[in-house]
């Protein structure tokens, strides 16, 4: 996969918390015309998927660890989490699209540091963050995201 575009932003280290207020550009190839990005600032937020190009491949986790590195918490799968240690360290981000300038794309609350290679933007659609049936998470989940938008 050809990275469509570059994060351009003030964290360079993947901090846990406080990325609520965080603003940043999403730098967009120039292979992309311009005409790429039409209609595209009729919506409020947007999906990035990216790579978190930083993450130490040693660390990679295929099994179990414990969100966050917190002993207290259980030991989950890695699918049960969000973490950048993944198999293939992809990323995806929900986020408010502030404006578009020519090839930038102004952003805040990425989840990305920069330099992160952006994979795909999608509009975000409401219908489809609409669950089917009842939501269910694990007490821990609401442990570890207490400050990550603040």
């Amino acid at each position: 996969m050809d990275p469509v575009g570059h994060v351009i932003g003030p964290r360079t280290d993947p901090i846990d918390d406080g990325w609520g207020s965080v603003e940043s550009v999403i730098r967009i190839e120039e292979r992309f015309p311009l005409e790429a990005f039409r209609g595209l600032n009729e919506f409020s937020h947007i999906e990035v998927v990216f790579v978190f190009d930083k993450a130490d491949p040693a660390k990679t986790c295929t099994g179990v660890r414990h969100p966050r590195g917190l002993a207290h918490l259980p030991e989950v799968g890695i699918f049960a989490q969000r973490n950048k240690d993944r198999p293939n360290h992809i990323g995806v981000s929900r986020c408010e699209l502030l404006g578009i300038e020519g090839r930038d794309l102004r952003v805040r609350g990425l989840d990305a540091i920069d330099g992160s290679p952006v994979l795909d933007i999608k509009p975000f659609f409401s219908v489809f963050t609409q669950p089917h049936g009842t939501v269910r998470e694990p007490a821990w989940v609401g442990e570890i995201t207490r400050n990550y938008f603040k």
